[in-house]
């Protein structure tokens, strides 16, 4: 297994405080802006929580995760929401199957980040939204050498074929917005 996939409990992943520190509606709201999007692809969704946000805001959402235990535990707490065992380098879906595809937390996870990018690239029609611990020593989150710096992570949506990338630090989180 690799040693960067994060192993933690699912309390930790359903903590109120974490769960603040991502700012989900931000998030949500930078997602939507300038996008339509209904069919939506959420990989690295753990016990599902921004598939939940999705969902509530109308969205179809299709959430993925390479931990059977956390799938069981999204299927569970989300209903409404398709989980299915898949890895972001890997992705069982048609190509443009989704209008937006959220990678939070799982870039610096993968095994080959590239190939990550490409295959969001291959199935999104308009957006991917790339949520990541900003590249700086913190008390919380993984160890610096896990993290991404944000040039990095846009270097690879352009190499993946994105052709338009947004930049916003929110208050503890740094997201990346990739248009095609």
């Amino acid at each position: 297994m690799n040693e960067k996939r994060f192993a933690g409990s699912i309390e930790k992943l359903r903590n109120p405080e974490r769960s603040a520190r991502l700012q989900v509606d931000r998030v949500l709201n930078y997602c939507f802006a300038g996008c339509n999007a209904t069919r939506v692809l959420d990989i690295g969704t753990g016990t599902g929580l921004f598939a939940e946000a999705f969902h509530l805001r109308g969205c179809e959402v299709h959430g993925i995760d390479c931990n059977d235990n956390y799938l069981k535990v999204a299927a569970e707490l989300v209903p409404g929401v398709e989980f299915s065992n898949a890895f972001a380098e890997k992705l069982p879906f048609a190509d443009a199957s989704f209008d937006l595809v959220l990678m939070s937390h799982v870039l610096h996870e993968t095994d080959d980040a590239l190939q990550a990018m490409r295959e969001a690239f291959r199935v999104t029609r308009h957006r991917l939204a790339v949520l990541e611990w900003p590249y700086v020593d913190q008390e919380i989150g993984p160890p610096l050498d896990h993290r991404m710096p944000a040039e990095m992570i846009k270097q690879l949506g352009e190499q993946a074929g994105f052709s338009l990338c947004d930049q916003i630090m929110l208050k503890v989180m740094h997201l990346s917005i990739f248009d095609r």
